[in-house]
Order: C-alpha cells, then structure tokens, then sequence
C-alpha cells in the first residue's frame, strides 16, 4: 500500500516557538480587520482531504464569491509548520487536532475559534504489543510513540482504563516513519502509532492492537480552527468555509458515481488509493451533517475531553513556563461556559456557524 502520510500530530511546542523566534516571527494573531482576502492552511490527513478536493473543483471559490470574498486553501506538507505558520499570523485557519489548538496557539496567545468540527479519530490510533493481547502486559516495557503527541495522550488513556500510569512503562520517542521498522525488531514489544503504520502493524500474526481510540471516542478531534478576533471582524469568512465544507461532505457521501469520484481523487491527492482512502475513512467519525456536529459540540463530551487533554498537556509542560496550573489557558465551549481561567480563554468551541449550515441559513 502506497504511504498515506498521517498528519504528524507532534507537540514539539518549545522547540517550534524558539525557531520561531529565532527567526524573527512573533506568535501574535493575523492582524484582525474587515479584510476580503484570507488563507486557510490545510495539511495531508484522511479528514482534511475534503480541503484540497474543494479548493481544486472550485467549492471555496464558489462559496467565497457568494461572500464576495477571496479564500485560498493552501496545502503545507508538514503538519507542525503550518500550525506554526498559523500561530505566526501567515494564516487567518488551519487544520488541527484539539490537543495541538490548545497546546500550540492558544497556550502561544493566539485567540483561537474551532469553527467547523470535522470528525474524531474512531480506530485510527492504537496501543500495539507483540505476542499478546492484553493491555495489562504492556507493564514494565519499553513503549515506543511519538512523544507527546497523540500517541503519548492515547498512552496515558489507555494505561488509566487498567489502572496504572506512565510510570508503569517506559516512553520511548520514536519517529512515526520508524514505527513499524522498530516494532519489527526483536527488542520492541509495544508501540502508539496511528494510520496508515497501524494498519501495517495489523498485519502481522504477532501483533495485537490492544487499546485503540474507538475506546475513547470523541478525544481525539480533527478541527478547522480560525483566528478569533478575524473572525469577529469577517463573519462572512465563517460563512463561506461552513457553506463550503458542508458542499464537499454532500458531495463525498454515497456510492454514486460522483461521490466514488470525488473520493479517489482525495485518495490520490493523498498518495493511496480509493481501497486505502475508504479504509482510513472507516476508522473515522465524520460529521458529514452540520446537525450531527453541533449535537457533539452541545454534548458533554467536548468538556470532558478537554479536560483531560489540558490535564495531560499541563502535566507534560505543554502549556508553556507561565502555565501555573492546568488553568492556566481559558477554554470555552459551545454554550458559552468557561473551563480554566476566564481571563484568559484563548481556545473556543463555536457551534454557531454550524447551526447556520443546519438550519439553512448560509
């Protein structure tokens, strides 16, 4: 099967924002303003490949001329830059995991707004050993993942689902491209990984997935988060991505002849082919209709999730060296309460778009 690169949903959090200051880039928020012209950054992953299909057969520009905006979707290859590129202010959005919004935006100072909520990982991380088939016989082993990042996250939840913790194993920072070479070496019986390694390590006979993000659903989100204060100031903005991305899910959905169409071109765009793309789909929630979304964004499990999630990234240093406590950054969700400090809430969960899509009112 051809390399379907999964977005790297590393937090290398200090490291990007020193190089970003070495550099010369501040983290400060696009400049807020009436403006017509925004960019929107999207990288390779099984849920944000409706972006590129959009902006190739024309949906954005419909839905920004209907605005009388400009939007440009630009793809960046590696998934921490373009957060990175985001947070610097060289993009008004981007597309990013829950964790990473919290962790590198808005714990940086950037306001930021998750304006369409695109789906949850359902299968497509998962805790593999070698030669068992019980999470209890991960204790006292080398685990190899991608430290802190989702991996690790999905670690530390699966090892609480049978009472122990991080100090029951050892983290062993692995590249994702090294994973499943690692897992094939005699020396490593447990690895974190997600697709499409995970699907190559299901095909071994000695490899069992143990604990997978079906067994936490809703944690592990994929979002369109914009700039908050442009938002504010270009409602119209919200409007045409919302319009736009509802367009392409309707488009996508179905086994007619253009639905079938427009996923093979999101599979070849993504280096696989429709069997490997529609494979990375089954393990993916989607929410193909606006009312199925706002209906999670009104649930409890947003508050739950991101509780945990700051939970985990205050205890791995992840909310930078002001971060007192997990308080540190304010996060508000849909109905408008406030999680954290509510003198500093940089991270919000926004249905209100998303209502429009549903009610018909773009």
């Amino acid at each position: 099967m051809p390399i379907f690169k999964h977005k790297l949903r590393t937090h290398v959090v200090a490291a990007s924002l020193s190089l970003m200051t070495a550099a010369g880039i501040t983290s400060t928020p696009a400049v807020a303003e009436e403006k017509d012209q925004f960019q929107i950054a999207w990288s390779i992953y099984v849920g944000w490949m409706p972006w590129g299909y959009g902006e190739a057969e024309g949906i954005v520009d419909k839905w920004a001329d209907k605005y009388d905006i400009e939007i440009d979707v630009v793809q960046i290859n590696d998934y921490i830059e373009s957060i990175n590129l985001y947070t610097a202010g060289s993009y008004d959005g981007v597309t990013v995991t829950n964790m990473d919004a919290l962790t590198i935006p808005a714990a940086g100072g950037v306001d930021s707004t998750a304006l369409i909520m695109g789906d949850f990982s359902n299968g497509n991380d998962g805790v593999v050993l070698k030669g068992s088939d019980s999470l209890e016989d991960i204790k006292g082993l080398p685990v190899h993942l991608v430290e802190l990042s989702v991996s690790h996250y999905l670690l530390a939840r699966a090892l609480e689902s049978v009472n122990m913790s991080e100090r029951d194993v050892e983290v062993v920072n692995t590249s994702d491209a090294d994973i499943v070479a690692a897992f094939s070496s005699s020396d490593v019986e447990a690895v974190v990984t997600w697709n499409p390694q995970l699907g190559e390590l299901k095909k071994r006979d000695d490899a069992s997935v143990v604990f997978d993000s079906s067994q936490i659903p809703g944690e592990i989100m994929d979002l369109l988060v914009v700039n908050t204060e442009t938002l504010a100031d270009n409602p119209k903005l919200g409007k045409a991505l919302t319009g736009a991305w509802y367009e392409i899910m309707e488009a996508m959905q179905g086994d007619d002849e253009a639905a079938v169409e427009a996923r093979t071109v999101m599979a070849e765009t993504a280096g696989t082919d429709l069997a490997g793309y529609e494979a990375q789909l089954a393990s993916t929630s989607m929410f193909y209709e606006p009312a199925k979304a706002v209906a999670f964004l009104e649930s409890d499990t947003p508050k739950e999730t991101m509780d945990n999630v700051r939970l985990f990234a205050f205890d791995h240093g992840l909310l930078g060296e002001r971060a007192d406590s997990p308080d540190f950054v304010g996060i508000e969700f849909a109905d408008g309460s406030v999680l954290g400090s509510e003198s500093n809430v940089k991270f919000r969960f926004n249905a209100d778009y998303m209502r429009m899509a549903r009610d018909g009112e773009l």
